[in-house]
């Protein structure tokens, strides 16, 4: 276990090494973005060889998180390809001037580093040991995975078709998934985290591993996700409205005594 974690320690500080370099070269720090989802599908298919045991919960463990990183990569390079720097990384490039590359290489890239590896951590300890077979813990696993990935999946389409439609802009979506909770993409991928860590709990230190959705949970919904974001919306007052009577993170049915709101 602990060689396979230090074999992983490294493979993660090579891929962001490699994405580092890249975008100093291009000037644009946020192409890490495109990298986040793909790394987590490194440190799968790297443990499930390395280890060399392909049990069920090994191979169950590294579809799942093949099939979430591929589609979250797909969605965020389709959607930052060829556009400019985003504004986050854009902002810091201009506080940290002559320092923005060693800055970016620790607080950028090494920093995204440490974060999957403490995220994708269950993924580690799942593959560091052969699996005796599925029990009622893995499949209620997988159960909570489907469900957060059917919300970020479906949340991000959804934001994708609002923001396509030209007549749409400036406005605010409020239908579907985002109806229920201002982030359905955000709820849905600390959910399957959650899974995650619940197909690891039948290995040995599985418990260990509520540091992953411990994590990625304190991140979306305190730090690096819903604050970030909702600090730029609510300068709308359409939003602002919309969050008055919508869910934050949580899906739940929206306050009826708001009614709706007319689009201008």
């Amino acid at each position: 276990m602990t060689e396979l974690l230090m074999q992983t320690v490294l493979i993660v500080f090579l891929y962001f090494l490699a994405f580092f370099i890249v975008a100093t070269i291009i000037k644009n720090n946020s192409i890490v973005d495109m990298g986040w989802g793909a790394g987590f599908v490194v440190i799968a298919l790297a443990t499930l060889f390395l280890e060399g045991s392909f049990a069920a919960r090994n191979l169950l463990v590294t579809l799942l998180v093949a099939i979430w990183g591929v589609r979250l990569t797909y969605h965020i390079v389709r959607r930052n390809w060829g556009k400019p720097e985003d504004f986050r990384y854009a902002k810091w490039r201009g506080q940290w001037g002559n320092l923005v590359v060693p800055r970016a290489f620790f607080q950028v890239f090494m920093l995204q580093g440490v974060m999957m590896l403490v995220i994708g951590y269950p993924i580690v300890l799942i593959n560091a040991y052969p699996a005796a077979g599925l029990n009622f813990l893995d499949f209620f696993g997988l159960l909570v995975w489907v469900v957060g990935f059917f919300f970020e999946s479906l949340g991000d389409k959804q934001l994708a078709e609002f923001l396509s439609n030209p007549t749409n802009k400036g406005k605010v979506i409020q239908s579907g998934l985002w109806k229920y909770t201002r982030h359905p993409n955000y709820f849905g991928e600390a959910t399957m985290w959650w899974g995650i860590f619940l197909l690891a709990l039948s290995v040995p230190l599985g418990w260990t591993g509520i540091i992953s959705p411990l994590t990625i949970t304190t991140l979306l919904l305190f730090i690096s996700g819903v604050p970030l974001l909702e600090k730029q919306m609510m300068k709308n007052p359409e939003y602002r409205e919309y969050a008055a009577r919508t869910s934050k993170f949580v899906p739940w049915p929206p306050k009826k005594k708001y009614g709706s709101i007319k689009m201008k």
